[in-house]
């Protein structure tokens, strides 16, 4: 008996290890290639495609064209599975990958009809455009077919890829739409309910940009709005609905950085760039390191920085004439309108005139599961949204996403522009979520525009919340040309800076709108780093990137210690520890830092408390506290330190008491979680969490799809951002000319393959603030790609 078993455990066991050894050889297989030759048809002629031993892509071919066939084919077998979530994502194709339980989100999605759209686009492309696509998505569909077996993903899921196609690069972008301006009109509705629910100088004192933390790069300034001189209005006072989500978001983003000094700045004469854009961090990593040469009637070319799977273009980096860098505008990129609609729902006024609703069917296939059929509604202005409406009224949703203007490849000729007054002019009406372009060149000039469309907005008196466009006189009447954009160049000193905060004032305020512009106070930071010193190199604007002083939260701390933290409250409730973290280690937001999870924490559950009326009368509505265009701090501020017994919430008796209340439930929560107080470090509490899409589905593995974690410096409000997860994605510093110098940092690697040894190439040194160098290093692997 003991024998057989033996046997069988033995037979067992060699089964296993071959079932293993199958599954290793399949992982394996599905490597990308690094070495050797690969025919590839599409080529026009030889391409080499080096890597350095991060990974680092360097691609040199005869013709851009080559190049991006080049770069599709190794996006292909780097990231292949990454590309096909970012399209399916934005197509509302997720359920057919992963079955049901993707459907709510593939429902939300459809609404938007990316997909039809990006034919739309595709067939308004200029003809380099569209020859450039073209190259991409052949090089794209042979990288994927050269792989000797599915990417481990497709194994998993027991899915087998589906080819790459011109439309599924216009969904990869239409995916940052989504990631970048995902308010999607409802803080047009939010902020119309709270139009309609609180007098109007409670409303302008609510929805006020912050004085005190401002830095317009202008220099321009906003009066603080005093606290009204009425009673806290109902909607503020009395919690009659409780709200299930009190969050608070202190902006529409919670981060991205770009700044640029003049050569006049420049350490050694020269002009540089600085650019952190912020993302939700996953496994990989947003962005794709590769620098790409070749050569046409122009002349030699020369491009680094970082790519988008999925897209054959350069996003950020230098060509070596200039340099430049993104972050998101937070700027208002759609309107909500809200239809005059007949009695039976299907006609709605426009310019006088009754019109039908178009009406479309849009066919979710599931994996697993029978196809789902959603109608999706729409107007001239855009599609119907599905946001809660009173009886009889319906929203439509206005957003330069859906116009053939707000989709293009013309991002392409940043990768050639010659100076900074060029790529400015080049700039307008590029296809892309607007963002803040901040632009270095060669010559030592500095300069900061938008780039992407901008609607030319007329007859609309507020257009933070829903209007009625009906009769025609408000609407949007095209786009602006570059002339009338707004930009910055050749500033008096030589200094410029954008964080998701209000750039500018005046009438170009006017012409951006308000998205929900971060606070301030980043910015703030960032612009006096800059004029603390004269000089500056690269690792001195890398410095400023990593900056993690918790500058905003000093007067919250100088509030507890002065005001609240008693002697007769602190006796009363043991908080002498509490006082004692508070006192010594809430200056910054290091990972060992308990007084400044303790300071920030007191501070959002003072903010939640005050604010709960108005959440729980908007969760009432289908809304959010956090889908407002309000800056919770600036408000509740003021609020705090006027300290008027009549603008109380009714749930306390005073405002000690709230500020009191405050630190003990934050104090509980936080002892809930960590049991002790001296375990409540910032870094418990903010760790990396840089995680695959299917670990969560597959805990056993997540330690091998997943990238190295650790609690983190860095918050909101200071030039560090790293916030539960949403971080830098990218670091960058760079003068154009001078690459050599420049620094470009990911976290994670190159590579999405578990296997590859680029997988985690980068990863310790964006762990540790550590700089690598902008350029490639020394050549580790070559492969050239032959017709």
């Amino acid at each position: 008996m003991t024998k057989w078993l033996k046997r069988i455990l033995g037979g067992l066991l060699l089964l296993v290890l071959l079932l293993a050894l199958a599954l290793w050889l399949a992982l394996r297989g599905s490597l990308a290639q690094l070495d050797g030759e690969r025919t590839v048809p599409a080529m026009s002629a030889a391409a080499e495609l080096q890597r350095d031993a991060r990974g680092y892509l360097t691609i040199t071919a005869d013709s851009r064209l080559d190049v991006a066939r080049a770069l599709g084919f190794v996006h292909a077998q780097e990231r292949f599975f990454q590309m096909d979530l970012m399209r399916r994502n934005a197509a509302g194709e997720l359920s057919a990958l992963v079955g049901p339980k993707a459907l709510p989100l593939d429902k939300a999605r459809r609404l938007h009809r990316f997909r039809h759209r990006a034919e739309v686009a595709i067939a308004a492309l200029q003809p380099a455009e569209k020859a450039l696509l073209d190259a991409y998505v052949d090089g794209v569909n042979a990288g994927l077919g050269a792989l000797g077996g599915r990417p481990p993903e497709y194994l998993l899921l027991r899915q087998a890829p589906r080819p790459w196609v011109g439309a599924d690069t216009v969904l990869a972008a239409y995916g940052m739409y989504l990631d970048l301006q995902n308010a999607q009109g409802r803080d047009d509705l939010a902020m119309g309910l709270l139009h309609d629910s609180v007098p109007a100088d409670w409303y302008a004192f609510l929805t006020q940009h912050s004085a005190d933390w401002q830095a317009a790069m202008d220099d321009s300034r906003m009066s603080a709005v005093p606290v009204p001189a009425g009673a806290l209005p109902d909607a503020l006072r009395a919690t009659r609905t409780a709200c299930s989500d009190c969050s608070l978001r202190d902006a529409r983003d919670i981060g991205s950085n770009n700044f640029a000094v003049a050569a006049s700045h420049g350490a050694q004469g020269q002009a540089i760039v600085a650019n952190d854009m912020h993302l939700d961090l996953r496994v990989p990593g947003t962005w794709f390191k590769a620098r790409m040469k070749w050569k046409d009637a122009a002349g030699s070319h020369d491009i680094a920085g970082v790519t988008l799977p999925g897209t054959p273009l350069l996003v950020v980096g230098s060509n070596g004439r200039v340099a430049w860098g993104f972050t998101n505008t937070t700027s208002d990129w759609a309107d909500v309108v809200a239809l005059k609609l007949n009695a039976a729902g299907t006609h709605y006024l426009a310019g006088g005139a009754e019109k039908p609703l178009q009406r479309s069917v849009e066919r979710i296939e599931v994996a697993g599961g029978d196809a789902v059929d959603l109608t999706v509604l729409e107007s001239e202005w855009g599609p119907v949204m599905p946001q809660k409406a009173p009886a009889g009224q319906a929203y439509v949703l206005r957003w330069v996403a859906h116009d053939a203007e707000g989709m293009n490849l013309r991002l392409m000729r940043m990768e050639t522009a010659a100076n900074v007054d060029e790529a400015v002019q080049l700039a307008a009406g590029t296809g892309v979520p607007a963002q803040n372009l901040m632009l270095a060149d060669a010559g030592g000039r500095i300069a900061w525009s938008v780039i992407g469309a901008m609607p030319r907005r007329v007859g609309g008196e507020d257009m933070d919340r829903p209007q009625d466009w009906s009769d025609g006189r408000s609407r949007w009447q095209g786009y602006l040309p570059a002339a009338e954009q707004p930009h910055i160049a050749d500033p008096a000193d030589g200094r410029l800076w954008t964080a998701n905060a209000r750039m500018i004032g005046g009438d170009g305020l006017k012409t951006l709108g308000n998205g929900g512009y971060d606070l301030g106070a980043r910015a703030q930071q960032i612009r006096d780093d800059l004029r603390a010193r004269d000089k500056f190199d690269e690792a001195g604007l890398h410095a400023i990137q990593l900056d993690h002083r918790a500058l905003f939260l000093q007067h919250w701390r100088q509030l507890l210690l002065d005001k609240v933290l008693t002697p007769d409250f602190v006796a009363a409730n043991g908080l002498d520890d509490y006082r004692d973290e508070v006192e010594k280690s809430a200056d910054a937001a290091r990972p060992d830092a308990v007084g400044y999870l303790l300071v920030r924490s007191f501070r959002l559950q003072a903010l939640k408390s005050l604010f709960a009326p108005l959440a729980g009368l908007l969760e009432a509505n289908g809304l959010k506290l956090a889908d407002l265009k309000m800056v919770p701090e600036t408000p509740g501020w003021a609020l705090i330190q006027a300290g008027r017994p009549d603008t109380l919430p009714a749930a306390f008796k005073s405002w000690p008491e709230l500020l009191q209340r405050a630190v003990l439930d934050s104090r509980k929560e936080l002892l809930g979680r960590y049991g002790s107080l001296a375990a409540a470090t910032w870094g418990a509490d903010n760790p990396t969490l840089m995680r695959h899409p299917l670990s969560a589905a597959l805990p056993a593995l997540s330690s091998w799809l997943d990238q190295a974690s650790q609690g983190m410096a860095g918050d909101s409000h200071m030039p560090r951002v790293h916030n539960h997860g949403h971080g830098q994605s990218e670091r960058m510093v760079v003068s154009p000319g001078h690459e050599e110098r420049g620094i470009l940092v990911i976290p994670g690697g190159q590579s999405g393959h578990p296997l590859s040894p680029f997988f985690r190439g980068d990863h310790a040194a964006w762990l540790a603030g550590e700089p690598l160098p902008f350029l490639p290093g020394e050549t580790t692997h070559r492969l050239v790609l032959r017709p």
